[in-house]
């Protein structure tokens, strides 16, 4: 079949929607949590003032005679249990928020790929997808687990800075200049890291979609020796280096904002105890400034070691809400949570005045399906057969009803196909497409008499697959086979799901010429025969003969709809068996 189609006509482009909703998808996602977030929050904040007064009391027990005594004992040891309870609880939250936001994040995504419309999918490439799906919902996971130390670092920080000017303030006044100095060069930092972030992020998706063809065309590159050099060297080791460098650059500017944070805060104490040597001080004052700035060194670098992870998160968050707005439309009453009755066909699929139209990925002029009338009727077989382009792909996914018609009608026994019914109408068909996944449990209907096993082996036996393959606790017990071998697997699927409708697209291409003589003048007369209305997208004209109609597409038109000369009443001029299998072994 041809390739995928590209944007359907008017469809805005993709400039138009690259960032549709981001702030509001994020909210949406984060909405949930609040309540956590919010406890989270309070208990690091008491966790931190906790803290704070447990070094505003351990400064006046440095500067008192008797040392800690009496009720002092006492209120230090209630501070260090409000201090633990607070941070544990805290961390407990947040840790909470980061699994629950990971699970339903995880969901959500894979509700709207599921439930998203296939044109949709088919624009958003695979290798934009599979980074977002993995490591940016696992970046932010690893942010969650330090989000909560850098709310109580937060918290004890400005509750160090609040004591602090309490104890004096023309000194927090001095450290106010350091710290709106320190801040400066950290937001500086921030700004220069995320922009960082952002186009290592998108070197990702160009190194996975690298990945991807070293791994489906490993063969192609085995023989082109100048190729496999250049995806290498031009695509993987270039895009590696490329990753490495800018990562590189903007975690060292937060290295070095940090250090500098660091200077600055060593130097502030060398200011302060210069202050002390030349003006009047209490000792209580000066221990205290000298004691909290040594203590508020260790919140100050966690809030530092965690801006970066946190930066990559929101980069990540940005990605998951980009994708999540471009699916946010899904599919109308497609039901994701229970399979619903079988589908059944009376007679008929009839195709009224359908029409469908999209643009083409290279740009040029948009490629017009129809409009196309066609009936197929139950216990026929029948062949679409055209060059590549012709219109054989969008034809079958209107059929199947992957693809909504902009023009026309779809009707099953003569009632249309609404988005209302379009899913019960999908499961009609059972289909093998020329890029099939191939799924290794079975979801074979049920009340057909029989165990799995006992109904999937004679079909594997058949395909001549049983010796590899068996079926264990509803699933093929292996699917690491040869292409043409998943194929009959997959043929395996259609046998035992018994829908009215088999659609198979170029299921011969990959067997040899036994199986494929087997398939096309056994397998497929015998699931007409069954009554079922068969469907093969084919080339090999060998065999046209054999089909009830072949039906022939060129320029996204019908051209030819009729009787192919042999059908079911021709067998007796075709070929025995074995001729046409020499014929096909002398012709490769």
């Amino acid at each position: 079949m041809n390739t995928a189609p590209g944007t359907p006509a008017g469809d805005p482009p993709r400039s138009a929607t690259a960032k549709p909703g981001k702030s509001g998808e994020v909210s949406a996602l984060l909405k949930p949590f609040l309540p956590w977030l919010l406890v989270s929050a309070v208990t690091g904040i008491a966790a931190g003032a906790a803290t704070v007064a447990l070094l505003g009391t351990i400064n006046e027990v440095l500067n008192r005679p008797g040392g800690m005594a009496g009720g002092l004992l006492l209120t230090f040891v209630a501070l260090c249990a409000v201090a633990l309870v607070g941070r544990a609880a805290s961390s407990m939250c947040t840790n909470l928020v980061g699994q629950r936001l990971v699970a339903q994040v995880r969901k959500s995504l894979a509700r709207k790929i599921l439930a998203a419309p296939i044109d949709a999918l088919e624009r958003y490439r695979t290798h934009r997808l599979m980074p977002v799906l993995t490591g940016d919902v696992d970046m932010i996971s690893d942010a969650a687990f330090v989000l909560s130390s850098a709310v109580i670092a937060l918290a004890i920080t400005l509750g160090c800075l609040g004591y602090l000017a309490w104890l004096s303030p023309p000194l927090f006044g001095l450290l106010l200049v350091a710290l709106v100095i320190g801040v400066g060069v950290q937001t500086w930092a921030q700004a220069r890291g995320i922009r960082g972030f952002h186009k290592a992020r998108d070197a990702e998706e160009q190194l996975h979609k690298a990945y991807r063809a070293i791994s489906d065309g490993a063969k192609e590159l085995r023989m082109h020796r100048a190729r496999r050099a250049g995806m290498y060297g031009g695509q993987i080791e270039g895009t590696v280096d490329r990753i490495r460098e800018i990562n590189w650059r903007a975690i060292n500017t937060y290295v070095l904002a940090t250090a500098f944070g660091s200077a600055l805060f060593f130097l502030l104490i060398a200011l302060i105890l210069g202050w002390a040597a030349f003006r009047t001080m209490e000792p209580a004052v000066l221990s205290g400034f000298v004691l909290v700035l040594l203590f508020l060194k260790g919140p100050l670098d966690q809030i530092a070691a965690a801006v970066p992870g946190i930066g990559r998160a929101r980069v990540a968050f940005q990605r998951i809400a980009d994708m999540s707005a471009r699916f946010a439309t899904p599919e109308p009453f497609l039901d994701l949570d229970k399979p619903g009755a079988p589908a059944t066909l009376g007679e008929s699929i009839d195709l009224r005045g359908v029409r469908y139209a999209f643009s083409k990925p290279e740009g040029g002029d948009a490629f017009v399906l129809g409009p196309v009338d066609l009936t197929l009727r139950r216990g026929e077989m029948v062949f679409i057969v055209g060059d590549n382009g012709s219109g054989k792909t969008t034809l079958v996914k209107l059929l199947l009803g992957l693809y909504a018609p902009q023009q026309g009608q779809v009707l099953a026994d003569g009632a249309p196909v609404t988005d209302e019914t379009r899913d019960h109408y999908r499961q009609l068909y059972t289909t093998v497409f020329s890029d099939f996944y191939l799924f290794e449990d079975l979801a074979a209907e049920a009340g057909q008499g029989g165990s799995l096993p006992e109904r999937a082996l004679p079909y594997l036996q058949r395909l001549e697959i049983a010796h590899k393959v068996s079926v264990k606790d509803g699933a093929f017990s292996t699917v690491d086979l040869s292409t043409g071998q998943r194929k009959r697997l997959a043929l395996v699927h259609a046998y035992l799901e018994g829908r009215p409708v088999l659609v198979f697209d170029e299921w011969a291409a990959d067997q040899d010429p036994t199986f494929r003589h087997l398939f096309y003048t056994e397998l497929l007369p015998e699931l007409r025969d069954k009554g079922h209305l068969v469907i093969v997208v084919s080339h090999d004209d060998r065999y046209f003969h054999l089909a009830d109609r072949v039906i022939r597409m060129g320029n996204g038109q019908v051209l030819e709809d009729g009787g192919s000369g042999g059908g079911g009443s021709s067998t007796q001029t075709r070929p025995t068996g074995s001729e046409q299998v020499e014929r096909e072994l002398a012709a490769g």
